[in-house]
């Protein structure tokens, strides 16, 4: 247990595991096999830095190998530990089933703040950590395939990738053993986006249904709802920026780690995240809202919607009891702790858990981790001959209007817009969009069809248990 008196984030993963199977019918053993996790390895190393040699310490988790590769992120932050990674793998292989994406859960970390380190001395240190692991098959194209995470991006990505390379000469399918890219080195389109927009089609298919919007209380769609964003970081900026730019959302507040923002008339998103990137990754000083000096007293702020989309364990149960959000949404992973996810229940409060709602990301990975393998990227192949089958049906109108005088014109603009083939980057929101709402559907089925399911969190265990354990079964287990 934690110093608070509340279970820690591995222990909180545990007892939400064992609320679903409680109501599920797997013998004991399935049961152990699917919840411990596989494998953990502990790696410390040496790099020289300034002068001298600095010791440094990662892990890499393997919490299910059901399918492989196993897949996951790697986080630098300083307080990284194995419990921490080991929760993180579980909820990956709970992720990965639930939307249906092949590959078993994993996680990895390193115990560093990379805001203390020059970019040449990170690539050193991301270089040797990659080493670490690579040699023992722990980043591998059809074994284990990392992606960014916390204080991770594109660059570290193309790091570990031409590491991997120079380790594998002649393996073709170099490029898959990581995710999350940039463009430039095998990466999809869309693919930095993903979680952030995840999290909005997650919002938008939950909204499309009058029992869910009955059981929050909030009326019709997302168009003026009152948000607040715990965490401006990759995913709470996507987030933000989509549901106020294209879903009509009003971002009352931010939180981040200097504070907060307030503004009942709505935030603007690009300006703050521009001057957070002007003035050292801070919000304090901004000028156009009001500032609050302890941010997170804007967790408990009268909104409609609460996006929790920074670390873990946020909402505990010194807090819980005063968030007024009818709705949450976990963008982070493990956001809200056991406890306090027992108190929002009772209060009535609505989660949509991190499970799902923080999906986006490994189901742009798993799209890149195809275009890889399949060295072309999507659309090539048949976006031209999409425009020329539009362009008959477009000609064969005309020429009617023309022939029998009846006067039809097209409506400006639609046809540019019919003409034009989807793009790799079209394809990939299609695909994404897709598979929020057919996990959303899995997990409804469960939360409406059946009496003792009252919860989305549990529905979304239940869904993804269950296909861990046919996978399971399907080996002779």
């Amino acid at each position: 247990m934690s110093a608070m008196g509340e279970p820690t984030f591995r222990e909180s993963v545990d007892m939400m595991f064992n609320r679903a199977v409680a109501l599920m019918d797997l013998s004991p053993g399935l049961e152990e096999k699917i919840r411990v996790c596989n494998s953990t390895y502990t790696v410390r190393f040496g790099v020289r830095l300034r002068g001298k040699i600095e010791t440094f310490t990662g892990y890499r988790s393997v919490h299910s190998e059901h399918m492989e590769p196993v897949k996951g992120g790697i986080r630098y932050a300083p307080n990284v530990n194995q419990d921490e990674v080991e929760a993180l793998a579980a909820l990956m292989t709970y992720k990965c089933a639930l939307v249906e994406a092949p590959f078993g859960g994993s996680k990895g970390g390193l115990c560093i703040d990379p805001r203390e380190w020059e970019v040449h001395e990170l690539e050193q240190i991301t270089r040797r950590f990659a080493y670490e692991l690579i040699k023992r098959d722990l980043i591998n194209p059809s074994q284990n395939v990392p992606a960014p995470d916390m204080g991770t991006g594109e660059r570290e990505m193309a790091w570990i990738v031409d590491q991997y390379s120079r380790m594998h000469t002649t393996d073709i399918n170099a490029p898959a053993c990581v995710t999350g890219k940039p463009i430039s080195g095998g990466g999809i389109h869309g693919r930095v986006e993903a979680t952030g927009r995840g999290v909005q089609y997650a919002l938008m298919e939950y909204f499309r249904h009058p029992e869910e919007r009955a059981a929050c209380g909030l009326q019709g769609d997302l168009d003026g709802k009152t948000v607040v964003v715990q965490g401006l970081g990759n995913v709470g900026y996507h987030a933000a920026s989509l549901l106020s730019a294209e879903s009509g959302c009003r971002i009352v507040g931010i939180i981040e780690r200097d504070g907060g923002l307030w503004d009942e008339k709505g935030l603007d998103v690009e300006a703050v995240r521009q001057w957070m990137d002007r003035h050292g990754g801070g919000v304090k000083d901004y000028p156009e809202a009001t500032f609050v000096e302890n941010g997170a007293v804007l967790l408990e702020a009268d909104c409609d919607i609460l996006i929790p989309a920074a670390m873990e364990g946020v909402i505990n149960l010194h807090n819980a009891d005063r968030i007024k959000a009818p709705l949450i949404i976990e963008a982070a992973n493990g956001p809200i702790t056991f406890g306090a996810d027992e108190i929002l229940r009772k209060k009535g409060t609505i989660i949509i858990p991190d499970m799902f709602a923080n999906a986006g990301g490994v189901t742009v990975s798993y799209f890149e981790w195809v275009k890889n393998l399949s060295h072309i990227r999507f659309g090539r192949m048949q976006r031209r001959q999409e425009e020329s089958r539009h362009q008959l049906l477009i000609d064969e109108l005309e020429r009617l209007s023309a022939d029998k005088g009846l006067g039809w014109t097209l409506s400006p603009g639609f046809k540019e817009r019919y003409l034009r083939g989807a793009d790799e980057l079209e394809l990939v929101r299609s695909g994404l969009d897709d598979t929020m709402r057919s996990a959303y559907q899995s997990m409804r089925e469960i939360w409406h069809g059946r009496a003792d399911v009252t919860d989305l969190r549990v529905a979304a265990y239940i869904v993804a248990i269950d296909r861990v354990a046919n996978s399971y079964r399907s080996k002779g287990l």
